[in-house]
């Protein structure tokens, strides 16, 4: 698939977005993503790039089921082993390779889909006048799709890396990519991270 990056200059205060690269999302955590391990290397360098750049996001869960609203509780009471009451904290940790980022990289924590769903994320962004996310991480089809939607609603530039981003479903990767290309061409950018990393310095 071609890379689809506009002839605008990736800045100082181009932030990466790095989403829910997580212990539990590994091998070792109970919600694997088989392609983690295949796109660690490529965010480890994205990271290493500018860590002072690089915004890191944590997917929280609720101590217990009836913490969250609605339908939310339905949620973790099928996956109650999932909740902070039973699992055991290491896995919500950053992988071992980007966690060495922090600082002066930051993590900011989330306990929806979105990174944007709570307001820290929108309020750090501003503060530190971002022109542009990279956005990486996982899972395609989940939280990396429901961050880059809230991010083109509120306006910014979004360019998700395809070679930095994994799913547990490999149908649900493609099919991501192919609407970005085919429906938010105007406003998603998708390019290799080497192409990335060639035009951000």
């Amino acid at each position: 698939m071609a890379n689809i990056l506009l002839p605008l200059p990736l800045t100082e205060k181009t932030v990466h977005l790095c989403i829910d690269m997580q212990v539990i999302f590994s091998a070792d955590g109970i919600w694997p993503t088989p392609w983690m391990e295949r796109v660690l290397p490529v965010v480890t360098e994205m990271a290493g790039r500018f860590p002072e750049r690089t915004v890191f996001t944590r997917f929280i869960t609720p101590e217990n089921p009836a913490d969250m609203p609605g339908m939310w509780q339905a949620y973790y009471r099928r996956w109650e082993r999932a909740t902070r009451k039973m699992i055991d904290p290491a896995l919500l940790d950053l992988m071992p390779l980007l966690k060495r980022f922090v600082p002066p990289a930051v993590v900011i924590n989330k306990t929806r889909y979105s990174a944007f769903a709570e307001p820290h994320l929108f309020a750090h962004l501003k503060e530190r006048q971002a022109d542009g996310l990279i956005v990486t991480g996982s899972e395609t089809d989940v939280c990396v799709l429901a961050t880059v939607l809230s991010a083109v609603d509120l306006g910014y530039r979004v360019i998700v890396v395809r070679d930095a981003i994994c799913s547990s479903s490999d149908e649900g990767h493609d099919a991501l990519l192919k609407v970005y290309h085919s429906r938010y061409s105007e406003q998603v950018e998708t390019a290799s991270a080497a192409d990335v990393l060639t035009r951000w310095r």
